[in-house]
């Protein structure tokens, strides 16, 4: 067994870990990024929120990202029981980027971490951590390269961004329950020649199925008529759809009408996959010489597209207090990483459980919003859940729970006077 030193390491090399690798890069110090696989590699999570941009941005990541000619992305459009409607990020209450992409995941992944490789990090595909010893001052992993040779590598302080690999949450005991309902995604990428002139390409369309509002869809386009079409619900309700994942994803799909019609003889390019009971949770986001990043940490659902904006929110707090803390500085992880990271993540959260008991699917299809409000929700929905001046950012329970209930009443009210069902 060999020793090496470094000042700081990072399990994974995916947005999160590039994101804190370029960052810390840039600031002058050794940085080497572990990663157990080898890129490019397929990966979820295609579709960007514009809050994205300025940690991109900060990082010195953005024109790499800017000059990889993707999709353009400027809001969500949503389609249920033949009613649509849609949110433009353009149109929020929060400053800043109002538009973003949607990317392929191999070639995004690649793409930042290259770019943070450019800019002085290593590092090193095909390593799995075995090991992690805690330590204030000295935190080291153990790790096995592909030919069985294993060493102890220390630094400074360990940036944890594994994923769904959860590398330290595993090793250091930390997960928890993840207060989500279990749910299973049946997802692939398609060949599509979608002609539907009331089809946005610059926004993710999500669907929800006509008789249950818990089983919902997404279709990301991407460049050259290629596309992520993806179903998320219970994992019986999904397993009952079929004998194999590509019967259940094309029942699943065939009965929402617009995705039926849309993705009429689309071609399949890749196997449908799944991802069963994907939610996660920890006791702690940090401990001695160490901190989780991403999903490493805490992931939620794909309903928002919140992971990779979490991600790289956690880098970007991240990286400032690793160089203050190797600085000789005294650090509150506590209080200037893991609560103001987890604000953000408890307002997705708030977001998330109103989308699937429906009372945010009775706001968003609510047709007559007040724009203001709209203003509001569009951006959280862009990824600003941390602005506190955003009342459904700082208490989003009650705002979401006043303002389904009087859009419920709203709508009950025309419905009498139609005569119609609400």
């Amino acid at each position: 067994m060999s020793e090496a030193d470094f000042e700081i390491i990072v399990i994974g090399a995916g947005p999160a870990g590039a994101t804190a690798a370029a960052s810390l890069a840039r600031r002058g110090r050794r940085v080497h990024v572990l990663e157990r696989g080898h890129f490019p590699r397929f990966s979820i999570g295609e579709s960007l929120l514009p809050q994205c941009m300025s940690h991109l941005e900060e990082a010195g990541l953005l024109e790499t990202v800017m000059a990889a000619d993707y999709q353009p992305k400027n809001g969500a459009a949503f389609t249920r029981r033949g009613q649509e409607t849609a949110i433009d990020f353009r149109d929020k209450s929060t400053p800043g980027w109002g538009t973003t992409f949607q990317v392929a995941r191999a070639d995004f992944d690649q793409r930042l971490i290259e770019a943070a490789q450019a800019q002085g990090a290593t590092v090193e595909f095909g390593a799995s951590v075995e090991a992690f010893h805690a330590d204030g001052e000295r935190p080291c992993v153990e790790v096995r390269d592909e030919n069985g040779e294993t060493r102890t590598l220390r630094a400074g302080f360990v940036l944890d961004a594994s994923g769904y690999g959860r590398v330290l949450a595993r090793l250091e005991d930390l997960e928890r329950d993840a207060r989500q309902e279990p749910r299973a995604a049946l997802f692939t990428h398609v060949e599509e020649r979608i002609e539907d002139p009331m089809h946005d390409r610059d926004k993710i369309l999500i669907g929800v199925h006509p008789e249950d509002g818990g089983i919902w869809y997404w279709l990301i386009p991407f460049r050259d008529h290629r596309a992520s079409v993806g179903v998320v619900g219970d994992i019986d309700k999904l397993a009952a759809g079929g004998t194999t994942l590509e019967a259940r994803w094309r029942a699943l799909i065939d009965a929402e009408p617009r995705f039926r019609r849309l993705l009429a003889g689309c071609r399949a390019i890749r196997p449908v996959s799944e991802l069963r009971g994907y939610s996660a949770d920890v006791e702690r986001l940090h401990g001695p010489g160490y901190a989780l990043l991403g999903n490493a940490g805490e992931f939620l659902d794909p309903v928002f597209s919140s992971g990779v904006t979490i991600a790289l929110r956690s880098a970007s707090l991240a990286a400032p207090l690793v160089e203050r803390q190797l600085a000789g500085d005294a650090v509150d992880w506590e209080a200037e990483f893991e609560i103001p990271l987890r604000a953000g993540i408890d307002t997705f959260r708030a977001f998330v459980d109103a989308w699937y008991d429906e009372r945010l699917q009775t706001i968003i299809f609510h047709a007559d919003a007040p724009p203001e409000i709209k203003a509001r929700i569009s951006a959280i929905l862009a990824g600003y859940a941390w602005d506190r001046s955003n009342p459904f950012a700082s208490a989003s329970r009650k705002h979401i729970d006043t303002l389904a209930t009087l859009c419920r009443l709203h709508g009950e009210k025309r419905a009498a006077a139609s005569g119609s069902d609400p």
